[in-house]
């Protein structure tokens, strides 16, 4: 009867001792108004067994168990139904350029940098459930592999097919993939705009300089996270491609333009940084994660029922029924 019951007035239930109190009391007036009579001798009187008297002191009983639900209902027992709607007031259009230069094989991250980034990638991107995500890959050239769309779905099928290849134009060319990113979120109607660029190398290929490309994303209101990836010194990267397609590695320096990247950054907003392993590059995407926030609204429904009633009515119940014994069954006792 209690399951799931609420009560809105619980201070009520102080009432309840008052029950101690109306026992005592009863004890003490049943003793004062029990009549004593003393004779010699019970012969000449008729001795019968009746059960009336051994059971009055229910109708006692009763008022108590009438009192106490009186003063449940007085708590106002209840139970509530939540519902929950949400709504995104502030969506936030995301474009992931991804540096897809040979360089990116390098197996300084395990298995290599780029798989390594796709696995955290992929994480970051089912953590954003409320915003629109697009993909662009970058070499020596950029292109999009897939426009903002808030189909996970997709997203995630266009970053588990990004491999080396070499279709695109060999190189790094910052300034060609940061363009092209911007190119997808200029027309935007998002109330947050951003991008996370990633790349293992300097810019030495493409036809835009990355301070032009910079300079376009601040003008659409383009916020760049940027992120340098690999090492600090020499690391196990591709080399050369032998006669039958393999890809030889061997011992290469590591070389990031942090100070580009650093600037492209701060003359956007965002924020720079570095990752040397896994764990470092999963913490960077749960950094991005937490400062850039999607703004919810959530909106509950609190439907209450009350359950009052039933008390007040065994109450009632309990009040008529000792009232009818008093006037009936026990009407001589009392």
């Amino acid at each position: 009867m209690l399951d799931g019951i609420s009560f809105e007035n619980k201070v009520f239930f102080w009432l309840l001792l008052l029950v101690p109190l109306a026992i005592v009391w009863y004890v003490l007036k049943h003793k004062k108004q029990t009549a004593e009579l003393s004779i010699s001798s019970l012969k000449g009187f008729k001795i019968t067994n009746s059960w009336l008297p051994k059971f009055k002191h229910l109708l006692f009983a009763l008022r108590l168990l009438a009192l106490g639900f009186l003063i449940t209902a007085l708590a106002r027992p209840r139970t509530s139904e939540t519902s929950t709607k949400t709504k995104t007031t502030k969506g936030i259009d995301i474009v992931m350029a991804i540096d897809v230069s040979a360089s990116m094989l390098a197996k300084d991250l395990q298995p290599n940098r780029l798989e390594a980034l796709k696995n955290v990638a992929g994480d970051f991107i089912k953590g954003r459930p409320n915003d629109r995500i697009g993909l662009v890959e970058y070499a020596g050239e950029s292109y999009t592999k897939t426009p903002i769309t808030s189909d996970k779905a997709i997203v995630l099928r266009s970053l588990k097919s990004i491999k080396y290849n070499t279709v695109i134009e060999g190189g790094t060319a910052i300034g060609m993939g940061l363009a092209t990113s911007v190119n997808r979120l200029k027309d935007s109607k998002a109330k947050s705009k951003v991008i996370i660029l990633l790349t293992d190398g300097v810019n030495n290929s493409g036809v835009l300089n990355p301070n032009i490309a910079s300079e376009l994303a601040v003008e659409f209101g383009i916020k760049v996270y940027t992120i340098g990836l690999g090492t600090n010194g020499m690391a196990l990267s591709p080399y050369s491609i032998d006669r039958n397609g393999n890809i030889q590695y061997g011992r290469v320096q590591v070389e990031i333009d942090e100070d580009l990247l650093k600037d492209i950054a701060k003359q956007t907003g965002g924020k720079y940084f570095r990752a040397t392993n896994t764990k470092k590059l999963a913490e960077i995407y749960a950094e991005i994660n937490k400062l850039e926030k999607t703004e919810i609204d959530e909106i509950k429904y609190t439907t209450y029922e009350e359950h009052f009633r039933p008390f007040v009515l065994i109450a009632g119940a309990l009040l008529l029924f000792e009232f009818l014994m008093r006037i009936t069954l026990f009407r001589s006792f009392i």
